[in-house]
């Protein structure tokens, strides 16, 4: 396991969080626009902060494919800004009250405690739906938009998707799922809007359906080693260094890795995870390294 990031990666992260930020703001309805409300609690959600790490992975998997001097595809970064829109409207709706009821996100208020919980779950429907008319819109041929919409759509849906692996998520607390139904929560909850990333990417330039099985396998290791790693957070963590609320899985009394396998093994599966993720991206050779890279990233954060 690696035990720093290297100065390119730093950089990769640094320019993909700008690039991502000012397409979102070109994107996204401007605060003055009528009705004011819900696109002031949309952006007030979006730019909170955060990583954006799915839409650089979406980007980074874009650019290896593609493989033309190391440029990415024209207008990925809007194929990027919809999974964060998507990924945020999850937080937006994960934060409410009758679900995680959590007051502090990416370092600030939850929408529902900075605008009321009927707008936010008005702002969270609003970046889901404003997420797919930006990809009807997608500068890609018109097969390669289908498939990607079909991905991203199932990736957050009911069948080992994001909704789904949140229902189970919901109704296992308080009680003791086993590890099988652990693994398919955080396959489906985190891991599958994760694996979409990659693989939209990849279809977004061009890939096959070789590159889409490799990304798939791919994502779904490093899918399932983030969230590990995120319940070894909630627990090791303060709420100032991760963000948002920690303690939050201890105090609702669900199980999480660390709770069925203790924090030592939780971390060598993660990292058993990211070996296997990686050697499907061999075949690629040297222009893999940063999206192997980020993997690791994904398990060594602090947050």
């Amino acid at each position: 396991m690696k035990t720093e990031i290297s100065n390119s990666l730093q950089g990769t992260l640094a320019v993909g969080a700008n690039l991502i930020d000012a397409t979102l703001d070109r994107l996204l309805p401007s605060a003055d626009q009528y009705p004011f409300s819900i696109h002031r609690a949309m952006r007030h959600s979006v730019f909170a902060g955060g990583k954006r790490l799915r839409p650089i992975l979406c980007m980074e998997t874009a650019r290896m494919i593609a493989n033309k001097d190391g440029q990415a595809p024209t207008g990925v970064e809007e194929l990027g800004s919809v999974l964060e829109m998507l990924h945020t409207y999850s937080l937006v709706h994960d934060d409410l009250p009758a679900l995680d009821n959590d007051d502090l996100r990416r370092g600030k208020p939850t929408c529902h405690k900075a605008f009321g919980e009927a707008t936010a779950i008005l702002a969270g429907d609003a970046l889901q739906t404003f997420s797919y008319e930006t990809l009807s819109k997608l500068r890609c041929p018109a097969d390669a938009r289908v498939r990607i919409i079909e991905e991203i759509a199932r990736g957050t849906g009911t069948v080992d998707g994001m909704i789904g692996g949140q229902v189970v998520d919901l109704e296992s607390e308080r009680i003791e799922p086993s590890a099988e139904v652990l693994e398919y929560i955080h396959r489906s909850k985190t891991g599958a809007l994760i694996t979409a990333s990659l693989v939209s990417g990849g279809l977004y330039a061009g890939g096959t359906d070789v590159d889409v099985t490799r990304l798939r396998n791919f994502g779904r290791s490093c899918g399932l080693a983030f969230q590990i790693v995120d319940d070894v957070l909630d627990i090791t963590q303060t709420s100032e260094q991760l963000g948002k609320t920690a303690g939050k899985d201890t105090a609702s009394e669900k199980t999480t890795w660390p709770s069925l396998f203790g924090i030592d093994a939780s971390i060598a599966r993660a990292e058993e995870l990211v070996k296997n993720g990686c050697a499907e991206l061999d075949p690629y050779g040297a222009r893999s390294q940063t999206l192997k890279d980020l993997a690791w990233f994904l398990i060594e954060r602090k947050k």
